[in-house]
Order: C-alpha cells, then structure tokens, then sequence
C-alpha cells in the first residue's frame, strides 16, 4: 500500500512527464536523422549528345513525397520515366529498394550537372556527366537496318591486364528472336561486365536502337592475338504483303545473319624492369592489415589473429598474390586460415578481393618481428611500376597472470574445507531473497515447456549418407594438400587423376589443365614437366595448391552467377 501511494505523489507526476517529454523528442530526432538516402547513377558516363541515357535514382526506404523531375529539363530532355520497387527478406531482415529510371538526351555538350531532386523534404545528391559532341560513327554502315559494332580498349596491353571489350547492337527494326554468341580469344580469361545496357541514338541522321554490351578480358599469353568476330541471327519482323485479312496478324518473319569484324590484339610482355617474383597489373590496389588486439600487450599462450585483406580494381581474382609468407618460430606459432576470394563484375570493369586471416600464438614472453610485406605491382592507368606496403610489425608478448603469480596451495584439511563449504552455501541461501528462487522456478518450467513443445514439432529427419565418388573426391583433396606440403610431384600427381576423374571424367594431366583456369593449367603443365622431363628438377607443391584453391573459389563464383545468354529482344 505504501508503494502504491509514493507512485502517485506530485513529483512522480513530474518524473513521468518529463520521461514523456524526452522521450517524444528523441523520436523526432530519430525521425530527422532517418532520411531516406537517395542515390543517383548513369548507365554511361562519358556520352554523346546524339545518344539517350538513363539517370536512375534509387532509395533504401520511400522518401518523404513523389520526385519533381522538372529541374532536369534545363539541361536535358525527358524521353520517359518509370518506377519499380522491389522488397526482399534476407536472414531475418528486411531491404526495399525503390528506383525512378528516367531516360534523357543532353540538350548541349559539356560537363552538365544532374540537379539535385526533391523528394518532398527529401533530396538526392547532385551529380555530374560529360557530355560529347558526337560520337565516333563514320564507319559505320547506315545502309543496313541491323549491324554490330565492337571495339577493345586499349589494343596494345600488357600480360594478363584488363582489356575493355564492348559490342553494340544497331538495330531499326523489330527483333522477334534473336542469338549472339560469346566472344573468344584464345589463352584468356573472359568475364562479362554489369547488365546490358540500352538507348537510342542517331548514325548520319538514322535513328537506331541501341543494346550495349560489355567484357573484361584477360590475356595470358604475350604476342599477336585475335577476338573472334561475334556472330548474331535474328528473326526479323517485316509486313506480308499476301495477307488480305486486317483481322490476322499481317507480319511475318526473316531470318539476318549479321558478323562483327575481328579484333587484334598486341599482347606485351612483363616489362623487363619489373623485378618482383608474382607480376600484378591492375587500375587501382589497396593492401591493408587488421589485428583483433592491441599487438603490444600480448599474452603468452593467447592468441591473436593477423587480418591481411587486398583489393584491386582491374585484375581476377586467380591474379592476387599471396599475402601471407612471414616464416615464424617455434616460439611463435602461426596457424593461417582458408583465404576468402570474391570478385564483382561491375560496368566499369573487375574487382577482386582477398582476404587471409592468421591465428598468432606467442609460447614465451618477449618480442617477436614481423617484417615488412611488400607487393610490386603495374599501375595500368599511369603505366607506372609501383609498391604496396605493410610495415613492419613488433609483438610483445607477455606472462598471463597465472604465470607470473601463481596463486598458493590452500593449508586446510578436507574437514574443514567442508564445513567451510557448507557455512558459505548456507549463508548465501538465508541472504538470497524469496523472489529469486520462485524466478528460478518459473524459469525452469519454461525451460521444460519449450524443451517437450520443440520435440513434439521436431520433423523426422532423414539420414544422408555420403556416395562413395564424394568421399573420393573428398580423400583425393586431402591426399592432394598433403602432397603439395610434402613436394611430393608423384602424389600430387595421383591425387589430380582422382579429382580430374571425378570432375571431367577424364584420366590424364593434359586433359584436366584444359577445364581449369590459366594459372591452375600452368602448374599442371609444369607439374607435368617434371614428372616427364628429361632433367630431373625439384618441384614445390606450394603454388599448385594455392593455383587450386583459386581456381575451386572462381568455379564456386561462377557457379552462383546466371550463365544463359539472355536473347537481346528482351534487353
């Protein structure tokens, strides 16, 4: 009763306004403070004035009101626009995206500003885009109502650097179905860029409809080398002049074969000024280190764990070096864990990422020194030889507490080690208060009605069992790790039989390096070698299984990404 009448005394009253009072405050600010982010991109930059491209705005969350488009029709003419929002439930958690897709034609040449736009009281940032003259289309055929154009940025690369491809299909008429196949260069890795891209444009006064299309490739042999010309066959609409009938479809179908020309590319090789032992070429690289405690206040017998991470914008990721190869001591032991390879497709070209994390274990105190890690590489933008870096690093491990000051064996004898034992139990219990053990009680039965509900829900679960081809392949990669560590050509060897049967179903070295990525087929082939070879030469197994390791991550990428050829009429 007591308490009851202290809860509604005046300055409670008081209390419980003001917890109110901040309380709708600090949901205002929260309000303010989650306004809605609003991105803005182009699907080309640069672009030409005869050409339509798309400006989309895209919001995480729906922006406080409908846009207001009219600020952009200063510098640009509005074509259409559109809207789409897409809502998805990812590990518990919820992500809408909500997108405007407005497409424009410059009214004028230049750097031109994409104005800020107001979404009531939200608004997007401003942008910029450069905007040309005219494109470059003198050569191309006007004459023909559908043709492809290609082009290979630059022509003249060094090894394994990043070479730009895009094709464009011109077409002024309509596409009923349509196959193009893949581009080919011979000893190169090829991936596709983005998603294709589609606009109008104008060829000497012809309008035409535009679908774009754009590759990375990697060459990976120096010299002369040839892209394929790409071949497309389309069923073209065209009107029947023998239908007679207004109430049936008047069109029929043709079939076009059109072919691109051939490209020709100059391959260079590594430059001989290069001095590094792994050649890297790439746009732009970021090398970077992360420690999970303070490397100075170390302890011995705990470990710490050595966060190594690279990312380069222009190369694969079966091109990134190793970035661990510190030798440590028996006093230090290292314990590296699998590396962690990704790599996004993006318009603008590949980037790749690695990460490696390695579990550090100091056994006595002291100081340990991790040299310097140091990574030439070729800068394709500024055609520059340069070095990332990672100074070095000093550990400093020290005794834990129970090294330094161990604590004294107890004097007394068991008797009294069980009264006093029973004395503290006792006293905790009469000092514990009632209400936690009825908690403790009401917790248990919970438990315990939880525990028979789920066992009554739980589904019978089936027993699988592993076929034997699993397990073989399974044992093939054990044996072939282990091999590799040992040097041993001969084993590894075998262990490759094993996987490349299971894999391709095919029985010899020379067949399998063809199913694999340029860097694993070299080791083979070396392996190969040696196995083979006139000279007998010692062979380390090390960059095998690090060219297999990568090659399995890029297969495991591949695998998740959609492989078909979408037919252009749909793009």
């Amino acid at each position: 009763m007591m308490t009851i009448k202290r809860l509604f005394r005046p300055e409670s009253h008081i209390r419980l306004f003001a917890c109110l009072f901040f309380l709708l405050l600090s949901m205002l600010i929260s309000t303010e403070s989650y306004a809605a982010d609003i991105r803005v991109s182009v699907d080309r930059n640069p672009v030409s004035m005869d050409e339509s491209f798309q400006i989309t705005f895209t919001a995480s969350q729906s922006p406080d009101d409908d846009p207001d488009f009219s600020p952009l029709e200063q510098d640009f003419s509005i074509i259409d626009q559109s809207n789409s929002t897409s809502s998805s439930w990812i590990n518990g958690k919820s992500t809408k995206v909500i997108q405007w897709i407005i497409n424009v034609m410059a009214k004028q040449s230049g750097s031109l500003v994409i104005p800020a736009i107001k979404f009531g009281k939200d608004v997007s940032q401003a942008s910029s885009i450069l905007v040309t003259t005219k494109s470059s289309k003198k050569e191309l055929d006007t004459n023909e109502e559908l043709f492809i154009d290609v082009e290979a940025t630059p022509q003249s690369p060094y090894i394994q650097s990043q070479v730009f491809y895009t094709l464009r299909l011109y077409t002024r008429v309509n596409i009923a179905q349509a196959r193009l196949n893949e581009p080919e260069l011979s000893d190169a890795v090829i991936e596709r860029l983005g998603e294709d891209g589609n606009y109008n444009t104008q060829v000497n006064g012809v309008n035409y409809s535009v679908t774009e299309r754009k590759y990375a490739f990697f060459p990976q042999k120096s010299g002369k080398l040839t892209i394929k010309p790409l071949v497309l066959t389309a069923e073209v609409l065209v009107n029947n002049p023998q239908s007679i009938n207004p109430f049936f479809n008047s069109q029929m179908s043709k079939t076009k074969r059109v072919e691109s020309k051939p490209i020709s590319l100059d391959v260079k090789p590594v430059p001989a000024e290069f001095k590094g032992q792994h050649w890297l070429s790439a746009e732009q690289l970021v090398l970077k280190q992360e420690w999970s405690a303070d490397v100075a206040q170390l302890k011995v017998g705990e470990p710490i764990t050595r966060t190594l991470s690279i990312v380069a914008k222009g190369t694969t990721v079966g091109q990134l070096p190793e970035l661990n190869t510190t030798q440590t001591s028996e006093q230090l032991k290292a314990y590296p864990d699998q590396p962690v390879l990704q790599e996004q497709k993006k318009a603008e070209g590949l980037i790749a990422f690695k990460e490696e994390k390695i579990a550090l274990i100091p056994s006595k105190a002291g100081t340990y020194q991790l040299p310097a890690i140091e990574i030439p590489w070729f800068n394709t933008q500024t055609q520059k030889i340069e070095t990332a870096s990672i100074p070095e690093v000093t550990l400093t491990a020290v005794a834990g507490a129970t090294q330094s000051e161990p604590a004294p064996a107890p004097t007394v004898t068991p008797v009294e080690t069980a009264k006093t034992d029973s004395v503290a139990i006792a006293d905790s219990y009469q000092n514990t208060p009632i209400w936690l053990w009825v908690s403790v009680f009401l917790a248990m039965g919970w438990l315990i009605t939880i525990i028979v509900f789920l066992r009554k829900r739980r589904p019978k679960t089936e027993v699988w069992v592993e076929d034997e081809s699993e397990i073989s392949l399974k044992a093939a990669l054990k044996n072939l790790k282990q091999a590799c560590v040992n040097n041993d050509a001969l084993a590894a060897k075998e262990a490759l039989l094993v996987w490349g049967k299971q894999k391709f179903d095919t029985n010899n070295l020379g067949a399998i390096s063809g199913f694999c990525d340029a860097r694993l087929r070299d080791e083979i082939v070396l392996l190969n070698q040696i196995l083979y070879g006139k000279e007998s030469k010692h062979w380390e197994g090390k960059k095998l299984f690090q060219a297999f390791t990568e090659n399995k991550a890029r297969d495991a990428i591949k695998e998740t990404a959609d492989k078909s050829l979408e037919p252009l009429y749909k793009l």
